[in-house]
């Protein structure tokens, strides 16, 4: 929740409080570091796993009584922890995800799950033989304000659908061995399937630089159709390291009203604009429970491993995006080879 929500023990029945599963956060870093404070404020952290004492020192200082190690092997043999929180670099997280699968325990995995489409449905193939959950951190779907906009767009609010756009761009110096489309696209993908209800995303064009000449994209867009109801309905996405300007903002089309969620605002950030028959343009602001997306997620894990429910982002959801992933960066990898100022498609 914007300001701050205070820990309280989540109760997923009329019985009362439950007693929570512990969980041990691998990787404690810039995104890593608001998955810890989550678990701890739901009362569910036990372990905290990092190969940077640093962080592990500042962790101890946060959390008094967390557990903080350097050792992932350590971190499997433990008993008294029954899920694995892994919230390391993308190329990391298929091995860590299967030896923890192996050992038994019960995996979240950061997006993307797997950077190979083997990996992931061997990942869901070891999850399924030992019973165990496996979630991949698809957060836009747990967002209060998407699953608005999902119902207005199922109730008719926005007529029939005509264009779905998705702009993510930042300002990225800590440039990894991946590109743009792997650190930013799962987002935007898994966000657009789930509000059109739709695994079969179509890519009819993409285009990538790598404006520094170094083999990563790092300014991307994919041209997709996503086959709904008979129809199929166009979108695209556009994803950027390289601007100064922070952009986080999807817009549907819709023949009655234009939905713009803008999540990079504090307030306000779903609007629908119409206009009367006189011309005149119309904004409204629809009503959304104000609560942060991650503790909504973080939440659903718990609410998984306690009840055994299958997770909304399961292996399926993100099996649909490393697919389609895996095939466009196939796609940019063959294009001819161009000069650091140049730019090319296919």
């Amino acid at each position: 929740m914007r300001g701050g929500f205070k820990a309280a023990p989540l109760n997923f029945a009329k019985g009362g409080p439950l007693q929570l599963p512990k969980v041990a956060v691998i990787g404690c870093g810039n995104w890593g570091k608001n998955l810890v404070r989550n678990y701890a404020q739901q009362g569910a952290l036990g372990v905290v796993c990092d190969a940077d004492q640093k962080r592990l020192e500042h962790v101890s200082r946060e959390y008094p009584g967390v557990s903080v190690t350097d050792n992932f092997e350590g971190v499997l043999k433990d008993d008294g922890i029954k899920a694995i929180v892994i919230a390391t670099p993308s190329d990391s997280h298929f091995p860590l995800a299967r030896k923890a699968l192996l050992a038994g325990k019960h995996v979240y995995v950061e997006k993307p799950l797997a950077r190979d489409i083997k990996h992931a449905e061997e990942l869901d193939q070891l999850a399924t033989e030992r019973n165990l959950i496996l979630m991949v951190g698809h957060l836009l779907l747990y967002h209060p304000a998407v699953n608005c906009l999902k119902d207005l767009i199922a109730s008719g609010e926005l007529g029939e659908l005509r264009f779905v756009r998705s702009d993510r761009m930042n300002f990225n110096q800590s440039r990894r061995d991946w590109s743009v489309l792997w650190d930013l696209a799962p987002h935007d993908l898994s966000m657009m399937s789930y509000l059109l209800d739709c695994d079969l995303t179509e890519v009819n064009r993409v285009g990538g630089w790598d404006t520094q000449g170094d083999g990563l994209i790092d300014v991307a867009y994919l041209d997709l159709f996503f086959p709904v109801k008979g129809r199929a309905i166009p979108g695209q996405v556009r994803n950027s390291w390289i601007d100064p300007q922070k952009l986080v903002r999807l817009t549907v089309n819709g023949s009655l009203k234009t939905a713009v969620l803008n999540d990079a605002q504090t307030e306000n950030k779903l609007a629908l604009h119409s206009q009367t028959k006189e011309g005149r343009m119309i904004v409204e602001y629809p009503e959304y429970p104000d609560v942060e997306p991650l503790h909504l997620e973080c939440e659903h894990f718990l609410r998984c491993l306690v009840t055994g429910e299958r997770p909304r982002t399961d292996a399926n959801n993100a099996h649909h995006v490393v697919r389609i992933l895996a095939d466009v960066e196939r796609r940019l990898s063959s294009r001819p080879q161009l000069h650091p100022t140049g730019a090319g498609k296919r």
